[in-house]
């Protein structure tokens, strides 16, 4: 969700919101898999070899980590050098809209970017190749990954998505704003309340500069999921059927952000319609950004850069984080099954996923690799990302998560605003939801 100077790679994680811009993809993918039918078929693997010619079309959507996928195609390029690779690089705001009109039409991008929410519809469909054949042959090791990630990217038994990455959400504090509000900044070992408490008092004394504290927003992922976790709630039920919107715990949660926005810590949510949390941080009007991993691509080699510290998430009932990865899927109607699958082979590779980290571009999945991502902004503390595994809770998804994706993003805002009670709000979204669930096969 980054910023105003990179909104091209504002969607590197907004998970939830990419969903949505997905909302016909159930009806549009429905009814029309391909010939290699849905999970659980396929799985061929034919290694690809120096003489393999092909030209691929590799779909991205966060312009920011294009430099580190260059990188990436140098080594390939020298590998298969008769396999050239087109970066397509759609902006996240309509990525999931085109991918969708291209699994409707069976003209999908040879490899392609896949995030959680949306990876259960495709693989439903058939539209994804599965890695079992690679890895039977030894060419992905799905052990050098996180277990979650690989389990986010399985559908009936069957492994689709080679995690590229991972992210957890941190604050990212703009210190040189705290020193014109004359305050010193917080413990890292701080709480709910000392998080309320400092948005609001940033924001009396930067008044005038017309800047705030902290921020809300609409992306779960980096506001109002953590917050529910924190006090100790979920969003769906352990058997993925039923929603946990209606508990106290969830309400919690919210009327966490309802609080921040009443206080004055943070703009209205008409403004962060209009300006998101990250683009007012990147501007610098505003000094604590709740955000991912992620951001880290959209400071770099800015002027605010030498400002920035990450803290971790303030302590609600718990501390807790949403952690989530985005994958290299193969379309499985590719007209270049052999160079595609190498391409995806190659990207999960430990030399690939090492040069990412290295690039500061994502924090890779590839284990092992990991640290080299904090030494990219060595007076952040990126270390705050790798430590936040430890307590991490995979992001809410179900197979049509766009559905209930939507039911947020219309009822929130009524108990972000303070216009409905968050227990009216939240009891409605619960049923709604339920509903959406209950359609779900």
């Amino acid at each position: 969700m980054p910023a105003p100077t990179s909104a091209k790679g504002r969607g590197r994680r907004r998970a939830l919101l990419g969903a949505v811009a997905a909302i016909g993809a159930a009806v549009l993918l429905a009814g029309c898999s391909t010939s290699s039918g849905a999970a659980g078929s396929g799985g061929d693997y034919e290694k690809a070899t120096k003489d393999t010619k092909a030209t691929l079309t590799y779909a991205v959507w966060d312009e920011n980590q294009v430099k580190a996928i260059k990188a990436n195609l140098q080594g390939f390029k020298e590998e298969y050098p008769d396999i050239t690779v087109n970066v397509d690089v759609t902006p996240f705001a309509s990525y999931w809209t085109k991918l969708q009109t291209q699994g409707s039409s069976n003209t999908l991008p040879d490899v392609f970017w896949m995030n959680g929410p949306n990876f259960q519809l495709y693989a439903a469909n058939g539209k994804l190749a599965p890695i079992t054949g690679a890895v039977k042959a030894g060419a992905i090791e799905p052990d050098e990954y996180s277990s979650a990630l690989n389990d986010l990217y399985t559908y009936d038994g069957t492994q689709y998505g080679v995690p590229k990455d991972f992210d957890t959400i941190g604050v990212w504090m703009n210190k040189a704003l705290f020193q014109q509000a004359g305050m010193a900044m917080p413990s890292k070992d701080w709480t709910w309340d000392d998080f309320q408490k400092t948005g609001a008092e940033l924001s009396e004394r930067l008044k005038a500069q017309g800047a705030y504290g902290a921020a809300g927003g609409m992306d779960g992922q980096t506001t109002y999921y953590d917050t529910i976790f924190q006090a100790g709630g979920s969003v769906i039920g352990g058997d993925g059927k039923k929603s946990m919107y209606d508990t106290k715990a969830s309400e919690e949660g919210l009327q966490f952000w309802t609080d921040l926005i009443k206080s004055g810590a943070s703009p209205s949510i008409k403004q962060l319609t209009d300006t998101t949390a990250d683009q007012w941080f990147t501007s610098g009007k505003l000094a604590m950004y709740q955000g991912g991993s992620w951001f880290r691509s959209a400071l770099s080699g800015t002027d605010l850069e030498k400002d920035v510290v990450v803290y971790p998430l303030p302590k609600g009932k718990e501390q807790a984080t949403v952690i989530h990865g985005v994958s290299n899927v193969v379309a499985a109607g590719s007209k270049h099954q052999a160079a595609a699958q190498a391409l995806q082979v190659y990207l999960a590779s430990k030399q690939a996923q090492q040069q990412q980290g290295d690039m500061g571009a994502v924090i890779p999945a590839y284990e092992g690799t990991q640290a080299a991502f904090t030494k990219t902004m060595p007076d952040a503390d990126l270390q705050v990302f790798l430590d936040a595994v430890d307590y991490a809770k995979p992001l809410p998804v179900s197979k049509n998560t766009a559905a209930w994706n939507t039911l947020e993003t219309n009822l929130l805002p009524s108990a972000f605003d303070g216009s409905t009670p968050v227990d009216e709000v939240a009891k409605q979204l619960a049923q709604k939801m339920d509903a959406a669930l209950g359609k779900e096969k």
